[in-house]
């Protein structure tokens, strides 16, 4: 059995519900990456999810995925963050309970989110800021 399925399970049932009481719009934010990775990563490596393991859960791997949402599924790069930072939080949680990983998981860990630009907003126009 690899341990990718155990910790994913523990991962959403103990420390995202019991320990972070995480609401029920992120576990399924959380799920839903997940459930995009374990696809991807399925039709990439050939082997069905449950055969999967966290070494099969590569950089290189959560990279393309990076790539295959935003020029495939169209997603921003807020949503490319955000799938990024579930599959980070695991990888969090899987370096405390397998060092044996601890290469590939360190390497997944070390992505940066990707930067965008945050749109300026302006309550007043100069003429009000000056009349002030």
């Amino acid at each position: 059995m690899s341990a990718l399925a155990p910790t994913l399970q523990a991962f959403f049932t103990d420390r995202l519900i019991r320990e972070r009481h995480a609401s029920p719009q992120t576990v399924a934010a959380y799920r839903d990456a997940w459930r995009l990775l374990l696809g991807f990563a399925a039709q990439r490596t050939g082997r069905p999810p449950s055969l999967l393991d966290i070494d099969d859960i590569d950089a290189t791997l959560v990279s393309a995925f990076l790539h295959h949402l935003e020029h495939e599924r169209h997603n921003s790069d807020r949503t490319c963050n955000a799938r990024l930072a579930a599959i980070r939080s695991l990888f969090r949680y899987a370096a405390l309970r397998h060092p044996e990983h601890a290469a590939t998981i360190a390497r997944v860990l070390a992505m940066p989110p990707k930067r965008f630009d945050k749109a300026l907003v302006t309550f007043l126009t100069e003429p009000e800021v000056e009349a002030l």
